[in-house]
């Protein structure tokens, strides 16, 4: 089997007749003219049956300043539930990652089918929806039942003349856009916990009004621990503790569960609080500003400071996470 691509010429339509399918949402028509952009024909077709071939992928061709190909279902989608139909597609060969967020490609379309006894094309469009918008998500559009197997294959149609074929499209974009900023918000359903315990040592020499932990993962995330060793608010005799995250985007959003110990080194008796927040870059962090007060911190039956050392314990379970779209 031969898979044979032509060169295009822009010839005058000449419309013969139209005829609307208004089963299959087409319009067709016929006309004298090649197709503008793109040509292939498929030598000995019944062979891709025989072989099992479940799809054809032309070769990628230029139109509207983007490349495209031409995906045929010689004997129809069976993904669609398609039978006795050849079922054909326009993908559009995006390279998404040089792409815009949120980009679209707007475009009209229409499929070439050669009649070889006239010398005419059929061609065949949406009836509907003629502008069809290509994404990410949505990478090709076409018809399920593009033509039917019987009719095609009826050598007197002339669409299957010594087991060849030859098939066609015309591709011209209308729109190009960036629909902006997106997210996508999602819940997790299995989260797990992650504990980091942050050692400050001679904590008394500590002068800073607030100081950060090492930066820790927990969910997949960078998060950080911040002490106020005095409190955050002026005139609070108490020491004041948060969790934050550590990289923030303008898209961030991250849903998490944490709890937060300063442990107690002498009877376990650890001094906890626990809450969920949504870490955002407008509120990238949260805490409590009187976690615990500075005379029951400094208090040597307390465990809080043993040998100048403070033990801080976050414990992290990221319950949801958004994404850019």
């Amino acid at each position: 089997m031969r898979l044979l691509v032509f060169p295009v010429s822009i010839e005058l339509a000449f419309t013969m007749a139209i005829v609307s399918d208004h089963q299959h949402g087409t319009v067709t028509s016929f006309s004298n003219r090649r197709p503008t952009h793109y040509r292939t024909e498929v030598q000995l077709f019944s062979l891709l049956a025989k072989h099992e071939v479940e799809k054809y992928e032309s070769m990628e061709f230029e139109a509207g300043g983007y490349k495209w190909k031409l995906v045929l279902y010689p004997n129809g989608n069976k993904s669609k539930g398609v039978k006795d139909h050849i079922s054909l597609y326009l993908a559009l060969m995006a390279d998404t990652s040089s792409l815009p967020l949120g980009w679209e490609v707007c475009a009209v379309f229409r499929f070439f089918l050669l009649d070889q006894n006239k010398g005419k094309y059929l061609t065949v469009e949406d009836a509907l929806e003629k502008e069809k918008c290509f994404h990410e998500k949505k990478l090709q559009w076409g018809f399920d039942q593009f033509f039917h197997l019987k009719q095609f294959n009826d050598t007197c149609n002339g669409y299957l003349v010594d087991d060849t074929c030859v098939f066609g499209a015309e591709v011209f974009v209308t729109k190009e856009t960036s629909r902006g900023k997106g997210q996508c918000f999602s819940m997790i359903t299995d989260g797990r916990s992650f504990k980091h315990v942050w050692k400050i040592e001679n904590f008394s020499k500590v002068k800073e009004k607030s100081y950060d932990s090492e930066v820790f993962e927990a969910g997949g995330q960078k998060w950080k621990i911040i002490l106020y060793p005095k409190g955050n608010t002026p005139g609070v005799d108490r020491l004041s503790l948060f969790l934050a995250l550590a990289e923030i985007t303008p898209a961030s959003n991250v849903f998490a569960e944490y709890t937060m110990r300063i442990l107690d080194q002498v009877n376990a008796k650890h001094t906890t609080f626990k809450t969920k927040h949504s870490f955002t870059a407008s509120s990238p962090s949260r805490g409590w500003p009187y976690f615990v007060s500075s005379s029951d911190f400094y208090d040597s039956a307390s465990g809080c400071l043993v040998k100048d050392v403070c033990l801080v314990e976050a414990e992290v379970t990221v319950l949801g996470i958004a994404k850019e779209l």
